[in-house]
């Protein structure tokens, strides 16, 4: 049996759709989790417990490993500084373990926000690690690839899902500025394309999506949602940007003085009224063969109604 693939951030929405992939085709894991147990168990999985500054854990995750995947990402933050540590900092020292392991393979999920790095905070943190990865893989003995997911849904997923859920009730927001398209993909299909890159020997930064073509629009979105929730066209609440800035700003302050991690502030609001988050599957299928499996109907079928997800093989730039 060959080394096992180490896996950051295992227990986070991405972590356990990867890992599910992995043990589903009898490869074995081991996994670093921070706080939050897996709740998993399986005979070809190894668990640890760690951070990513941690060195001594970063040691025992790579020993013997084959490669590693650094799925661990920080996407609640103030400012830059909360962000670097995981998004950055956390890439240098998993790719220095990785050399000092002798592992021949990095795979960093980084994000399609790292594309801007001028809009938030978070988003020049994703960048960094990328650039951060690209130095450290300088004459190091491991290849590296980074993948940049669009907005990512699934089962488990925190951030989109309940959106998804408040459009199947019939209330629409619409907080993008007009002629603003996005990608999706659902966590299944992402899992699936960081297997075919551990596999390959490729190395670039690739986006990638679920094969329709152009992405969507909010409305669009919708349409799809109130489809599958079998109900009509619901309430379209548009969102002016000068009031998504305020109430972020607002968040902002509080956060400062409560002490937590805001999800929305005038970075975030920057990303969401980003008119071009579209991403193209071409790069990635050409040097791995992946292709997308689950089209957003399908997907979102699965969660709001709790139908077996369906996999639509062959699609392709699908409009």
């Amino acid at each position: 049996m060959t080394g096992p693939v180490a896996v950051t951030g295992a227990s986070g929405f991405v972590g356990r759709a990867l890992i599910g992939q992995l043990l589903a085709a009898e490869r074995p894991v081991r996994a670093l989790v921070h706080r939050q147990g897996l709740g998993i168990t399986h005979p070809l999985l190894d668990t640890l417990t760690g951070g990513l500054s941690d060195k001594a854990a970063l040691a025992k995750l790579m020993a013997g490993a084959q490669s590693v995947v650094h799925v661990a990402g920080q996407v609640r933050g103030r400012d830059l500084a909360d962000f670097l540590g995981v998004n950055a900092d956390g890439v240098t020292h998993v790719a220095e373990a990785a050399t000092m392991a002798g592992l021949r393979r990095v795979i960093l999920i980084s994000s399609l926000a790292a594309r801007a790095p001028h809009l938030s905070p978070y988003a020049a943190s994703k960048r960094m690690g990328e650039e951060r990865l690209a130095q450290a893989a300088l004459g190091a003995g491991f290849t590296s690839a980074i993948l940049r997911p669009p907005a990512i849904y699934g089962p488990e997923d925190r951030e989109l899902v309940p959106l998804f859920q408040t459009m199947a009730r019939g209330i629409v927001p619409l907080p993008g500025v007009a002629g603003a398209r996005a990608s999706l993909l659902h966590v299944d299909d992402l899992a699936r394309a960081i297997v075919k890159l551990l596999d390959s020997p490729a190395e670039a930064t690739y986006e990638l999506d679920d094969g329709h073509g152009a992405g969507y629009s909010w409305d669009e979105i919708a349409t799809i949602v109130e489809r599958v929730a079998g109900r009509g066209r619901g309430w379209r609440v548009k969102l002016p940007g000068g009031v998504l800035r305020a109430v972020a700003t607002g968040n902002l302050l509080a956060s400062k003085l409560l002490g937590y991690s805001p999800m929305l502030t005038p970075g975030k609001v920057n990303e969401l009224r980003h008119p071009d988050w579209v991403c193209d599957n071409t790069e990635i299928s050409r040097d791995t063969g992946w292709q997308p499996l689950i089209s957003l109907e399908n997907g979102l079928s699965s969660i709001l109604r709790g139908t077996p997800l369906k996999i639509d093989r062959g699609i392709t730039n699908v409009t």
